[in-house]
């Protein structure tokens, strides 16, 4: 199996002299392709700092991050630009969506960026929309749709160019849990059948159920690992939630 993520030694430290704080503390990972991988921790333990570290939003103070076999800190900026556009997907809580624009043209945006021939565009547009179920609402604004229906819009324009990874930071974080829900079995979906690979954040035991592994940090430490396995969404629902009593962290009630 291909691997999309490889960190080695990853640490981010904050600060200088006698004020730091180290966010990111040897963090070894890997995520191979096709993974769905959830990211859980105590506020504060580090887990928004590794997947920003990983987006190329911010950079580590030392270690190595290879993503789809290219060292992402040996780059300048006009390099990453380009990488983030053409290698990642984003999904964020706020759905960071145009809203002078339609859906279509939302969904549509990274593969104008660049430079698609339309029909390849159209074709792309209307095969993860219909993966989504937002079919219906591609000429309607965002201020005319529902937060799942902007979320779905959010998911969807991030895996229209075919990224090697989609980072997703807690997206379910806004969304009523019918919503919630619709979001997640998609994403389970592009994972198991499209062979995304998709990294998530979320402080949320419902959503992490989803995942087929779970990385837990504490005090930017890995803590623990969870792996799915044979486990039924239930059962690895209720391991979740003794990962995070031990951590001292809160769980959603959902199931």
């Amino acid at each position: 199996m291909k691997m999309i993520v490889e960190a080695k030694h990853v640490k981010k430290i904050y600060g200088s002299k006698g004020n730091v704080f180290t966010a990111l503390d040897e963090i070894d990972l890997n995520v191979q392709e096709g993974e769905f991988v959830g990211i859980m921790g105590p506020s504060g333990a580090g887990k928004s700092t590794l997947l920003n570290v990983l987006a190329t939003i911010d950079e580590p103070t030392s270690g190595e991050i290879i993503i789809d076999g290219t060292s992402i800190l040996q780059m300048n900026e006009r390099q990453l630009s380009a990488f983030r556009r053409d290698k990642l997907g984003f999904i964020f809580q706020d759905y960071n969506l145009l809203d002078t624009l339609t859906v279509k043209e939302n969904i549509l945006l990274p593969l104008a960026l660049a430079k698609m021939n339309v029909k390849e565009l159209e074709r792309r547009v209307d095969e993860v929309a219909d993966k989504f179920g937002i079919l219906p609402i591609l000429e309607k604004y965002p201020y005319q749709i529902s937060g799942g229906q902007k979320q779905r819009t959010a998911a969807s324009r991030a895996i229209v160019a075919k990224p090697s990874l989609i980072l997703a930071d807690e997206p379910t974080g806004a969304l009523d849990s019918k919503s919630a829900t619709d979001l997640l079995e998609s994403l389970k979906q592009l994972s198991e059948q499209d062979k995304a690979t998709i990294l998530m954040v979320t402080h949320d035991a419902f959503a992490a159920s989803y995942c087929q592994r779970i990385l837990f940090i504490k005090d930017g430490k890995l803590f623990t690992e969870l792996v799915k396995g044979r486990l039924s969404r239930k059962e690895f629902f209720n391991k979740v939630l003794d990962v995070l009593s031990a951590l001292g962290g809160g769980a959603s009630d959902l199931i």
